[in-house]
């Protein structure tokens, strides 16, 4: 199983292009035609999926929303590890961790992390309503609160699926506590890597895009993961535990 997953993210490296989707739905100039004819002809957004995608874009932060290729590329990694057991360090509005919910068996179970009130608000009748409230468990409280409950509850090891999309001046805490949470063969992505190419020579004064820089860089040379760096979205990061 470890092999197919290397084996389709390093194919993805190769083949993945910039987000047609996500410029489409953010509005961001013209879209390629080539691109725009991979999204679709390849997206499968579940109807639920696509009233809550809509219901972001009329918030005003709507691009923090996970691209939906990207969001379906974690959902087939889901499905491909098998996974039962996910986090999500960034919910935002829900659009991924439905995603992801609905990826899994009735046994799946997503953490959510989310510390605004008014996106669980927004997020939970969409859950509800795609029937699968049950395998979410949101906690409304900072991220790494929720990451030490978990591994003082004896839950380290145990997860098959991280996603990180929260804050990034915690990019690297995050990381480090997934990775203690995450199975021998897990997965932790990692969203926003690239942002929006700001993480090449980044300015002096561009904290945020140094801090992404120094991540990249610390997750090439980490011995205890195998790696991938995508360009879809914003850039993904793919991590599997070794």
């Amino acid at each position: 199983m470890k092999v197919l997953v290397l084996i389709l993210l390093h194919l993805l490296q190769l083949c993945v292009g910039k987000s047609a989707f996500t410029e489409k739905i953010h509005g961001m100039g013209n879209v390629d035609p080539v691109l725009q004819y991979v999204a679709n002809n390849s997206l499968r957004e579940h109807p639920v999926l696509t009233k809550l995608r809509l219901r972001t874009l009329e918030d005003q932060w709507s691009t923090m929303m996970v691209a939906s290729d990207q969001a379906q590329l974690m959902a087939n990694l889901i499905r491909l590890i098998n996974a039962t057991k996910a986090i999500e360090i960034g919910m935002y509005t829900g659009y991924n961790a439905l995603n992801m919910a609905l990826a899994m068996p009735e046994s799946g179970r997503v953490i959510a992390c989310e510390i605004e009130s008014t996106y669980i608000d927004i997020a939970k009748p969409f859950f509800k309503e795609a029937g699968v409230e049950n395998k979410i468990d949101v906690r409304h409280q900072i991220a790494m609160k929720t990451l030490d409950e978990l591994i003082a509850a004896g839950e380290a090891g145990t997860f098959d699926f991280v996603f990180i999309d929260a804050d990034k001046f915690n990019y690297d805490r995050y990381y480090e506590k997934s990775l203690e949470l995450i199975r021998k063969g897990g997965i932790i992505a990692i969203d926003n890597v690239l942002w929006n190419g700001k993480v090449v020579n980044p300015a002096p004064s561009d904290l945020t895009s140094q801090g992404l820089d120094a991540l990249n860089k610390k997750l090439h040379k980490d011995q205890r993961i195998e790696l991938s760096m995508l360009t879809v979205g914003d850039g993904l990061t793919i991590a599997i535990k070794r």
